[in-house]
């Protein structure tokens, strides 16, 4: 027997429905070259629509991909909601890609347009001649005064924008798909995760209970992630869902800047990477962020020196949350349990230096690499962590099958390794593959950098491993010091012996000016292999 339910449809295009209807003078503010744009949801909704009949103009495939090369802007929050509204499928390419990368990954989609930020046509041009399976280009005219390729294919926004298609009801099916973002973490080349309109429906829903982000109508909201970034964690809808005001950083995300936003726009939530968060903390001193509520860092581990930091300076610890592209991306928030009510700040301390617990909707399990079989929740047994979920993908696109990173249970194996407590509080260990192995027993490099990073003189640090004759493999530690600030490898390493096991020491240390990062802010430690990868330790 089934139940007598209406059959309504989760999709995209009632998130935007429900925002014109219920908050129309909510506001997405974009910081544009020119300066503050400001329009309205219900603005956006025909500035959607606008988008909507371009895209039938120029004769779009049905579910055919269409591609966006922006900053964080309201032209690009159209997108999000104008492309799955009309039954395409939205992909976000990643500005910050390698070249072969970016080009691989639109041919992969079989991108036939692109809307590009006319500030970024120097850097899109040079992709272009290699991006045989785009047939359209329309470029937003930002305030930037880039002169347009000689290229047939482009076109100005202003150009083609005519009359508003009205896409209500286009998407009858909510398992329909609606964007697809590729994976810069893998081997090999990107994978494509295929979102639907009902996974992003429901992880919309989720980033509004009070055990994720709270996210509410009353909130001014600056995702700083950029919105090439798994669907930048999936923010631009879930603001228009819940009914907040929208702040979009555009093309200057430099510290001065964001801080400056978040200051005059009196955010209450933001949310980044931690390196952007490590940017601006030396800056926060004499700053009025008391608006701010919440600061939502995922990417990385964030090391609790940077959580304490911007604790100590204006009162707000950061709030750590986990995710993966595959999880559209939350997978786990570090909000307090009751349970923590009333107890010592520094115990308080370690629980947010954890990656939380999952919300309802994600299931999580720790699993022996060797055996396969499930680890007890005790935060002492560790393993590798698999996750499934309505949000959560079971299969990479244009694959034949599943594949090794999925379980035969249809478990996704996120090549993370953890331990969960009785509470369920995720504490991660490390990446399978950063794992460092020496004389048989496990070195945690994720713990290592976080401790070496709380060392008051240092900003940033990465552990890797490097090859030695006796035991295998044993950490080399990559460090950045402070602005104005002297450290010595001596001093360092008699702060670390004083907070490490002999064994968990890193065999050596180098300074350097910068630790490399990805096209989206985290730490490349496949860069700093490369860079070192004639180093032994013995």
């Amino acid at each position: 027997m089934f139940g007598l339910m209406q059959d309504y449809p989760l999709t995209i295009e009632s998130i935007l429905r429900r925002g014109e209807q219920y908050f129309p003078k909510k506001t997405v503010s974009t910081n544009t070259i020119e300066g503050i744009e400001r329009i309205s949801f219900a603005d956006l909704g025909v500035r959607a629509r606008q988008a909507a009949g371009i895209l039938n103009t120029l004769g779009i495939s049905e579910g055919g991909r269409v591609g966006t090369f922006g900053w964080n802007t309201a032209d690009h929050m159209a997108m999000y909601l104008a492309v799955p509204a009309t039954g395409r499928v939205l992909h976000t390419l990643n500005i910050r890609l390698f070249p072969e990368q970016l080009i691989y990954t639109a041919g992969h989609a079989n991108d036939e347009a692109v809307f590009v930020d006319r500030s970024l046509l120097p850097l899109f041009a040079k992709y272009l001649p290699s991006l045989s399976t785009v047939r359209h280009v329309v470029v937003f005219d930002d305030g930037s005064a880039n002169e347009l390729p000689d290229d047939s294919r482009v076109v100005r926004w202003q150009d083609v924008v005519g009359d508003e298609f009205d896409f209500a009801g286009k998407v009858k099916d909510e398992n329909t798909a609606a964007a697809i973002c590729y994976t810069t973490g893998t081997t090999g080349s990107p994978k494509g995760v295929l979102y639907s309109h009902r996974s992003t429906w429901l992880h919309s829903l989720i980033t509004q209970v009070p055990s994720t982000f709270a996210l509410r109508e009353s909130d001014t909201l600056m995702p700083v992630v950029p919105m090439f970034h798994a669907m930048a964690w999936g923010l631009p809808y879930a603001a228009m869902m819940a009914g907040a005001d929208v702040v979009m950083p555009g093309p200057d995300l430099s510290p001065p800047s964001l801080l400056e936003l978040l200051e005059r726009e009196k955010v209450t939530i933001t949310a980044g990477v931690p390196t952007i968060w490590m940017g601006m903390l030396p800056l926060l001193p004499g700053r009025n962020l008391s608006a701010l509520r919440t600061v939502i860092c995922g990417g990385s581990a964030v090391p609790k020196a940077l959580s304490e930091g911007w604790r100590d300076a204006i009162g707000l610890p950061i709030t750590q949350a986990w995710g993966m592209t595959e999880l559209s991306p939350i997978g786990s928030v570090a909000t307090l349990r009751s349970e923590y009510d009333g107890a010592p700040e520094e115990e308080q301390a370690e629980v947010r230096a954890t990656a939380g617990f999952a919300p309802i909707g994600v299931e999580m399990r720790i699993v022996d690499p060797q055996t396969g079989q499930a680890l007890p929740w005790d935060n002492q047994a560790s393993g590798e962590l698999e996750c499934r979920g309505p949000w959560i993908a079971r299969q990479y696109y244009r694959t034949d099958e599943p594949g090794e990173q999925f379980t035969e249970d249809g478990w996704l194996r996120t090549g993370d390794v953890g331990a969960i407590s009785d509470l369920g509080y995720l504490r991660l260990v490390d990446r399978t593959k950063d794992l460092i192995k020496s004389g048989g027993e496990w070195i945690s490099s994720v713990q290592l950098e976080n401790t070496i990073m709380g060392h008051p003189s240092v900003a940033e640090a990465a552990v890797i491993a490097l090859p030695h004759s006796k035991w295998m493999e044993r950490p080399f530690a990559c460090v950045v010091v402070k602005s104005g600030q002297e450290l010595t490898k001596a001093d360092l390493m008699t702060y670390l012996a004083t907070q490490v096991g002999k064994w968990g020491l890193p065999d050596d240390l180098e300074f350097i000016d910068e630790i490399p990062k990805t096209s989206v802010g985290k730490f490349s430690k496949k860069a700093l292999r490369e860079r070192f990868a004639e180093r032994r330790l013995g």
